[in-house]
């Protein structure tokens, strides 16, 4: 396949055609108690042609990969594109990229059989039945190769090759009516960039083990108790705390208005970058897609722009906006490159991909030696928050009781709410590097029509004051 050739074929009178081209082939395996729940491999491929008429963007998706399947699929968006003039904003032509990435793959998950997964994931199963409380066990294991190809008739030529694995196992205890289970740092929160080297790592049986003994632990705990204390959170958890009241209510384009019937608006204004104290000064958020490993690393987004490490928020002042080529020049402001589809039949709009809270110093026992009196928390559980990203309560699977600068007693249902920069104000200690670990989700939606995309984040533990908790069934 040549996308140049099948570019030069297209025969409109435009200012400017983008072609993309995206290939995604992603096997699963799921298993529950040891029996297998699924098994398959999926494709799709296809096709997004992009046209700019007088500076107006358009595009059409194509399942027809040939010379008059992108034909015919151009034509429709350049007569899309002549009905929007003079109504829209008009935008410059996205740059000439050119360039090859792929994705370091130590132990490619290709050169392992379908057998030889599934013995792994059985013994997983098997292995979490840690005693008799143990009434379901489950494993599970998703790779993906996806494939793009980007020319332009301005010069573009870029083919990027991504390989992601997301694997998850989880335990469920019951004692009388009492029934609760724990995962392995969250609901498919193990999401990253490579191959079986992310799942057959030095800990995973330690890990194993200790899912299915927290299990047990947790079906007899107490739940946790309601005060304002000092919070401890881990990497895990701190996932979800980026991701929903750092990342969304930093899209441009959900500040400029155009999520708001639908994915919600933002409390930041345009006015509130440079000057905004968004958190104390330990807070420091970057965007950095060049992460190895981490789940939403890329050298090029999909409008064409280099990714490169950029600083969000720094010293805790908010600096800089999610704002992908497009959204910048609406805006007048610099963002990053983080305009991305989710396949080939979405356009790309403004994303998070890696997004991170850079690691302060100390191991965990000297984070917590000081804390009288407070709840460690672990694995997101549930969420919810406001339209404008301001108020949250969130919820976790585990947690610990801090008592004299030590971890007691295991908590259950543990939960916690707060205002978006009320609570980031009110960090007060974070982890050295030692502590920092790296998540992501496959699943963040937005747009319309729906987009399911990988982000990632980053984060050493980090502990919160006065923050209110709460128990919960």
């Amino acid at each position: 396949m040549n996308p140049t050739a099948l570019l030069t074929q297209i025969d409109l009178p435009a200012d400017w055609i983008g072609l993309r081209l995206v290939r995604e082939t992603t096997t699963r395996h799921h298993l529950r108690d040891g029996h297998p729940q699924g098994h398959g491999q999926e494709t799709t491929w296809g096709a997004m042609v992009e046209v700019s008429v007088q500076g107006r963007l358009s595009y059409c998706a194509t399942t027809q990969v040939t010379p008059a399947g992108l034909q015919q699929a151009a034509q429709t968006a350049y007569r899309q594109a002549q009905l929007t003039l003079p109504r829209t904003h008009a935008v410059a032509a996205r740059p000439p990229v050119k360039g090859h990435y792929t994705t370091p793959a130590a132990q490619p998950w290709r050169a392992v059989s379908p057998q030889e997964l599934s013995e792994i994931l059985v013994k997983i199963c098997h292995s979490l039945k840690v005693g008799d409380e143990i009434v379901c066990t489950k494993a599970s294991l998703a790779a993906t190769e996806l494939e793009t190809w980007f020319v332009s008739t301005n010069g573009a030529d870029l083919y990027q090759q991504t390989y992601y694995i997301v694997n998850h196992f989880a335990a469920t205890a019951q004692v009388g009516n009492a029934v609760y289970t724990r995962s392995d740092h969250g609901m498919l929160a193990r999401c990253y960039q490579g191959g079986l080297e992310w799942l057959l790592t030095e800990d995973l049986w330690e890990r194993v083990e200790r899912i299915g003994e927290q299990a047990r632990e947790l079906v007899r705990a107490e739940n946790c108790p309601e005060m304002r204390t000092h919070l401890v959170l881990a990497p895990d958890q701190m996932l979800l705390q980026i991701h929903e009241t750092v990342g969304h209510p930093l899209e441009l384009d959900r500040i400029l208005g155009d999520e708001r019937n639908y994915a919600g608006w933002s409390f930041v204004r345009l006015s509130d970058f440079g000057h905004l104290q968004y958190g104390s000064p330990l807070m420091n958020i970057t965007f950095d897609p060049t992460v190895a490993g981490e789940f939403a690393s890329y050298a090029v987004d999909d409008t064409g722009l280099v990714a490169e490490r950029e600083y969000l928020i720094k010293d805790g002042i908010l600096l800089r906006g999610l704002g992908s080529y497009e959204s910048q020049q609406r805006a007048g402001m610099a963002g990053v490159a983080c305009g991305r589809a989710c396949s080939w039949n979405r356009p790309p709009i403004d994303r998070m991909a890696n997004l991170n809270l850079e690691p302060g110093s100390g191991t965990f026992a000297a984070v917590i030696a000081d804390i009288e009196q407070g709840i460690y928390m672990e694995s997101n559980r549930s969420w919810s928050i406001d339209d404008y990203r301001r108020k949250f309560q969130f919820g976790c699977e585990y947690a610990r009781l801090i008592e004299n600068g030590q971890l007691t007693k295991t908590l259950k249902n543990p939960n916690y709410r707060g205002v978006s920069t009320d609570f980031w104000r009110n960090l007060v200690r974070l982890g050295g590097a030692e502590t920092w670990e790296m998540y992501g989700s496959p699943y963040c939606g937005k747009g319309e029509p729906n987009q399911a995309i990988r982000v990632g984040h980053g984060s050493p533990v980090a502990v919160f004051a006065d923050v209110e908790v709460f128990g919960g069934g």
